[in-house]
């Protein structure tokens, strides 16, 4: 198997996503504007959101996907099965009774997120409706997180990678034809996000089929696979939960600023959500079934060796992003959301968080790749540590930087927070002797750093004032902004190749 042609299918995958994500939050920016309605939805759906991180992409899955290639590598595949049948049971059940409780307990969890809202009685009332009708997605999306998990063990990347698609083909379709018919018409996309993860999960059952591993879900909470799972979520759920904590919290101080920052941030993240899901999840997903199997192995070099080229590759186009989101965050806004009710004031607000949402993208993206490293050899308490501290540097970076920057220092402070976490993460990794750095980082970096200083002149040339961006039509805009990104692309990559880099260099099989 090709590690990059895989990571490359889950980021053309992953793109198709974001491409729909950005139709789907161009035609919301259109139609709702950055306002009451808006910032209502979105405290309504980032609440399933935490908790989806919880049960799926967070400390379940961080738990489940080694212990299933250990079973796998190990145990053959009537045990495997029986471990996907028992572990859908027991991960069922506490998710019918998390939803049963957030239905019920509606009003409180809005009270508990964004107390804010409670200024504003018809706001309030609205969110915890949005809310009662959102929650039921978390029991499918995190369904659908367990069948990924499963067909990634199984060497199958694309169609997880999909499934996302369908959320945003759900929201363009209740928005452009449903919403009309609402009394609210915001209430139509909590019902796109509720149909979105029935969409999702079904989308996964014919290819959990084709390799046999369709669940038939038993409930056997003493299976001694399950109570493994169980134990390594204990501190990986206190990890996940920190890390929920923080967005909370900047939900929180977001909402008391009143209306409009929740949205600006919910929009630049959305952009830094692109470049984080081409490349992090990209790339951590296709890394960690096999550093599981390396570490399984005892193959330390290779483990080594492995992590080594997720790191470089993450530089390599992490950093670029970074810059070009930073250098063009007006031209990117005010392109893809400057329209109907989404003001220039929007897009200026807008464009602020996302220049400090861009300062710690490497971050970011480099703690996706270092925490698998740790998941893969079952070392969840230290990833935990890590996140307990970068949730204190976080709020002491919010107490210093959110009085002068207002919304844009929440980003900030979210920026300095994910810095750290991926410094820590390296040097504990580095310390463990797990992660030794194969020759020719200094020679590589020095390349990078010129092929980046050959980009941001492109972009610095071409950008102009930024104001100018408001004085063209729409078509223009785009047109340039198109011709920016196309150039500066090649001024990068260019470059890259006349100091000697060649695509082979980054091709890496994995049997």
């Amino acid at each position: 198997m090709n590690l990059l042609k895989s990571a490359a299918s889950v980021s053309v995958m992953t793109l198709l996503s974001r491409i729909t994500g950005f139709v789907r939050d161009t035609l919301l920016a259109v139609t709702f504007g950055a306002g009451f309605a808006m910032d209502a939805f979105v405290v309504a759906f980032r609440i399933p959101n935490l908790l989806r991180r919880l049960f799926a992409e967070g400390a379940f899955s961080q738990a489940f996907v080694p212990v299933l290639g250990e079973y796998r590598a190990r145990k053959g595949e009537e045990a495997t099965k029986a471990l996907v049948d028992r572990v859908t049971g027991a991960l069922g059940v506490a998710l019918l009774v998390a939803t049963a409780v957030g239905v019920v307990a509606a009003p409180l969890v809005v009270y508990a997120s964004a107390w804010g809202f409670t200024r504003d009685a018809d706001k309030f009332a609205l969110t915890v409706q949005m809310l009662r009708i959102c929650f039921p997605y978390i029991f499918f999306i995190s369904l659908t997180s367990l069948a990924g998990g499963i067909l990634n063990t199984w060497g199958s990347f694309k169609a997880p990678a999909f499934t996302p698609v369908l959320l945003n083909l759900s929201f363009i379709g209740f928005a452009l034809l449903a919403a009309p018919y609402f009394d609210r018409p915001i209430v139509a996309l909590a019902w796109a996000v509720f149909a979105g993860g029935i969409l999702q999960l079904a989308f996964q059952v014919p290819f959990l089929a084709r390799i046999r591993m369709l669940p038939r879900p038993r409930w056997d909470p003493k299976d001694e696979g399950v109570i493994r799972i169980l134990k390594l979520m204990a501190p990986a759920a206190l990890g996940v939960s920190v890390a929920q904590v923080s967005l909370v919290i900047n939900t929180q101080i977001a909402s008391l600023l009143g209306n409009g920052p929740v949205s600006w941030l919910y929009y630049a993240d959305r952009l830094m959500e692109f470049p984080s899901g081409l490349l992090g999840v990209a790339l951590g997903t296709v890394l960690l079934p096999s550093l599981v199997k390396h570490h399984q192995g005892g193959d330390g070099e290779a483990y080594s060796a492995l992590l080594d080229w997720g790191l470089r590759l993450t530089v390599l186009l992490a950093a670029p992003a970074a810059i070009g989101l930073a250098m063009t965050a007006v031209p990117l806004v005010a392109t893809l959301f400057w329209h109907g009710e989404f003001t220039r004031h929007d897009v200026l607000m807008t464009r602020s968080a996302l220049v400090a949402y861009a300062a710690g993208l490497l971050g970011i993206i480099l703690v996706k790749i270092l925490a698998p490293g740790f998941y893969a050899r079952q070392d969840i308490r230290t990833p935990v540590k890590v996140a307990i501290a970068t949730l204190v540097v976080t709020q002491v970076a919010n107490a210093a930087l959110v009085p002068w920057l207002r919304h844009a220092g929440l980003a900030a402070a979210i920026s300095v927070g994910a810095c750290f976490n991926a410094a820590w993460l390296y040097w504990l990794m580095r310390r463990s002797g797990a992660y030794r750095p194969q020759p020719g980082w200094g020679a590589f970096l020095l390349k990078v750093s010129v092929a980046l200083y050959m980009m941001g002149g492109v972009i610095w040339y071409g950008m102009g004032s930024e104001m100018s961006w408001f004085a063209m039509t729409a078509g223009p805009r785009a047109a340039k902004l198109a011709a920016l990104v196309a150039g500066s692309a090649l001024a990068y990559f260019g470059t890259l190749w006349l100091v000697g880099f060649r695509l082979r260099d980054f091709s890496r099989h994995e049997r």
